[in-house]
């Protein structure tokens, strides 16, 4: 008889829903039928609510079953699963999965596929494509390919990337340096710790091609020291990459050099901004730095550095290996390619979707998020991480880009979407705001520092009822000192929750409806 794979992800969300006792399971119960299969660790497809997901290859295609426990997987068997035998837990041909079919997949179309840690298996779909073509092209010519597919960056500032690299390029140094900032921190967001548990070796080609295209030679993943899975499978990723000659003194055998080191971060939201991250991988306390000068000229130790995040730096082995006008042609205005989103909170199907910048939020709550969990009606949605705007069902139609939702006091940010329903209270959510910030500050400017614990203050005066106008005028004017007067955007960004929450839920405060301001 010939040997069946079986995948049983080993991605963290699977592992917390019991992803490893079931493949104990499945490998004993095979033992025990004396049936030979090969168990393939895969990463996660994205598809939480179905957890731990069980893939069988057959000669139809690899067939889902989910969630499968240890208790079901004698009746798995039984049943026939390893030939695609009909199960209550079997969910058809995966791919056929319409959360999974209606998505547009460029950054994550391995995800789930391979084993992680397999260069076989990335190679076999399309892995190291984009760096065999950029070790044939100037650096100039790569800077000038993520250029021109409109590449911004993804952490939520969305700068456009080339520009960074173009800035990198030019600057005349003997040493410069490429960081990956994977200091994934906001509520609701695993794009990140995905990205590097299930496909590790793209975060790899994607650093290795910016090495490559700016002069840089050293290379460091700051990762958040919650993730201790995905600090391990980079690591092992990078030790396969080394002896391959895929990273080293003599990539592929061109001379050029690049080398890459993870570093583990110390447990604070503040070093998700770049020049804060740069002190702590430097060993010194994270504290944001004053621009200019920009990190781009004087960075990590002092030297030019290239900072994007990890989806930014995991969608240019795309781009350089099918050219920048495959990956511009997806998305609306200037917002182009993809963007993984992440369903979280209170919705029914939490996940990953990535879909092309234009979807909007009502077909990602409803067409996806299958509605709220509790089955009440949703009441405000979070886009963009703790520091994003509370939006309204009046906004839940537009398209889904970055100019649309900074008109409307809005940000993307890091594609994370974090789901309420109408029991939620936005004036304890704008407080919570204020108080996180007050919690994470990095206390270098006063604005945030101060601020943000007026700001805690204030709005327990608002809810408390102690002179509610001039509290709600007050706070207000506190939001647009923090805003204009911080030296990042922990402190400029705070006021978007507290302000979306007063101007959009204004009777969760207390005030009459005729008195909210236009948003």
């Amino acid at each position: 008889m010939s040997t069946i794979t079986v995948y049983v992800p080993r991605d963290s969300a699977a592992l917390a829903a019991g992803a490893d006792r079931v493949a104990r399971c499945i490998a004993k119960e095979a033992a025990a039928r004396g049936l030979m299969l090969e168990l393939v660790r895969n990463g996660s497809r994205g598809m939480f609510w179905l957890e731990p997901l069980v893939e069988v290859n057959t000669p139809a295609g690899r067939m889902a079953y989910g969630p499968v426990t240890p208790d079901d997987v004698a009746g798995l068997f039984d049943a026939g699963f390893l030939t695609g035998g009909r199960h209550p837990l079997a969910l058809g041909p995966t791919e056929e999965i319409p959360y999974l079919k209606k998505q547009e997949r460029l950054t994550f179309s391995r995800m789930g596929i391979t084993d992680p840690v397999s260069l076989t298996d990335y190679q076999a779909y399309e892995g190291f494509a984009g760096l065999r073509r950029a070790l044939a092209l100037a650096p100039e010519e790569i800077v000038q390919q993520v250029l021109d597919s409109g590449l911004r960056g993804r952490g939520g500032a969305a700068f456009p990337a080339g520009i960074k690299w173009k800035t990198v390029l030019g600057t005349a140094a003997a040493q410069k340096y490429i960081v990956c900032n994977a200091d994934e921190g906001d509520s609701g967001t695993f794009s990140d710790r995905m990205t590097m548990e299930g496909d590790p070796f793209m975060l790899i080609e994607g650093m290795t091609i910016a090495g490559l295209a700016t002069g840089a030679t050293q290379g460091y993943i700051y990762v958040r020291s919650e993730y201790p899975h995905a600090i391990a499978t980079l690591n092992e990723a990078i030790r396969v990459a080394e002896a391959a000659g895929f990273l080293g003194d003599n990539i592929l055998r061109s001379g050029k050099r690049f080398s890459l080191a993870v570093r583990k971060g110390a447990g604070s939201y503040v070093c998700g901004e770049e020049t804060a991250l740069l002190e702590s991988l430097e060993g010194k306390r994270g504290i944001v730095r004053a621009k200019p000068p920009l990190p781009a000229i004087e960075g990590l130790f002092g030297q030019p550095t290239l900072i994007n995040n990890v989806i930014t730096l995991a969608s240019v082995p795309l781009i350089l290996a099918r050219g920048a006008a495959f990956y511009r042609d997806y998305g609306v205005g200037r917002s182009r390619g993809t963007l993984p989103m992440q369903l979280a909170g209170n919705i029914k199907y939490g996940g990953l979707v990535e879909k092309a910048f234009g979807v909007t939020l009502r077909e990602l709550l409803y067409d996806y998020g299958g509605g709220s969990a509790s089955g009440r009606p949703i009441k405000a949605v979070q886009v963009g991480g703790p520091l994003g705007a509370y939006l309204p069902e009046s906004k839940w139609d537009l398209p889904l880009d970055y100019e649309a939702y900074a008109a409307v006091g809005g940000t993307v940010g890091h594609g994370g979407i974090v789901v309420h329903d109408d029991t939620a209270d936005l004036s304890k959510l704008a407080r919570y705001a204020m108080e996180f910030c007050a919690l994470e500050s990095c206390g270098k400017c006063t604005p945030c520092r101060i601020g943000s614990t007026r700001g805690v203050e204030v709005i327990d005066k608002i809810r408390g009822n102690q002179n509610r106008p001039q509290q709600v005028m007050l706070l207000r004017d506190l939001c647009d000192t923090m805003v204009h007067g911080s030296l990042c955007a922990m402190g400029g960004m705070t006021p978007f929750p507290v302000l979306s929450a007063l101007d959009h839920f204004p009777q969760d405060f207390g005030i009459e409806a005729p008195d909210r301001k236009a948003a």
